[in-house]
């Protein structure tokens, strides 16, 4: 004997496997997005004679040109679940070498390649540690963040190296079409890396060992060579960072950029919560850096205290810290 079952009961099933979203889901994913739209707004209609000018926008640009490198940088860790506290430091130790050997007479593109050296050296040990030997990532970092700054501090002999070549400066502070340079470099280096991780199969494993390391192993990704890949690539994008900003600065120091490591942590978090999945990603994380250098450029056209505006940066952390949390238990 055969039932013939109800179509309006299939329709209805049908309607209920596919779930919808709510007003608040559909909030969160929007809301780093809609949060900058409302940064803009908000400044423009506060300073309309200044925000939005062509000056202070190329400014705006060049603030957060360095940021967005070392936030790259921060995204491929965070993609595969791991934290890299050492990423500013990296960036600071780079800068230094790259000046130190240059005022020693070495000529600039050899030591520029020695200082991208030292990043991808750093980033390696950083992966040995944490893949390799199983420290916890934030305790490996944390413990590479101290003793880079030190050799940082070695290297500079606790001074500040300047009095650099022109054309090394030039890389950070010339311009293209009045756009200055470090902006260029930006822009190519976030769109190399959205590039891996998004179309390349090193890519797609990194963020297979950030959904769920055993299923990625289970599936034959070589998780611990994913996890050092990421954190080489990691220490050479950060010395990328960091030598432009010698550049800019036509100076290097042992501290120099510091505050990169956190901006970079608020903006990869920032991200995570424009796409549904939750994980880190360069466009977010462009989204995030915007987020900043707009904040940071428009307080200080109001005249803002600097301290408040550290009171301002340590919310947005924990804001970008809670939105996540909130994506993933979505997730």
């Amino acid at each position: 004997m055969t039932t013939t079952q109800n179509p309006g009961i299939e329709d209805a099933s049908r309607t209920r496997a596919v779930p919808r979203r709510s007003v608040g889901q559909a909030l969160l994913s929007s809301g780093t997005v809609l949060a900058l739209v409302v940064l803009v707004v908000f400044f423009f209609a506060m300073r309309p004679d200044v925000f939005l000018t062509f000056t202070n926008v190329r400014n705006i640009l060049y603030q957060v040109a360095i940021l967005a490198i070392i936030a790259g940088a921060q995204s491929l860790v965070m993609v595969v679940g791991d934290f890299d506290l050492s990423v500013a430091a990296t960036s600071a130790l780079a800068g230094a070498v790259a000046a130190s050997l240059m005022l020693g007479g070495m000529p600039v593109v050899l030591a520029i390649l020695i200082a991208l050296a030292v990043g991808l050296l750093i980033g390696i040990a950083n992966g040995l540690l944490v893949a390799y030997l199983n420290l916890s990532a934030f305790v490996a970092t944390l413990a590479t963040l101290t003793s880079v700054t030190g050799l940082a501090y070695l290297v500079t002999e606790g001074t500040t190296l300047f009095n650099l070549p022109p054309e090394f400066n030039a890389l950070g502070q010339g311009r293209f079409l009045e756009i200055p340079l470090p902006v260029f470099f930006a822009i190519a280096i976030l769109l190399i890396l959205w590039f891996v991780l998004k179309y390349t199969t090193l890519g797609r494993r990194w963020y297979a060992t950030g959904g769920n390391v055993e299923v990625s192993r289970l599936s034959g990704v070589n998780v611990r060579r994913a996890r050092l890949l990421a954190f080489a690539f990691a220490g050479l994008v950060s010395a990328i960072g960091g030598i432009l900003l010698a550049a800019r600065l036509g100076s290097a120091s042992a501290v120099q950029g510091e505050d990169n490591l956190l901006f970079s942590v608020a903006a990869v978090f920032l991200g995570m919560t424009v796409i549904r999945s939750g994980a880190a990603n360069i466009v977010g994380t462009v989204v995030g850096v915007a987020i900043i250098g707009v904040m940071s450029n428009g307080l200080n056209i109001l005249g803002v205290n600097a301290y408040v505006q550290q009171v301002v940066t340590g919310l947005i952390i924990i804001a970008a810290v809670t939105l996540s949390s909130f994506k993933s238990r979505e997730r």
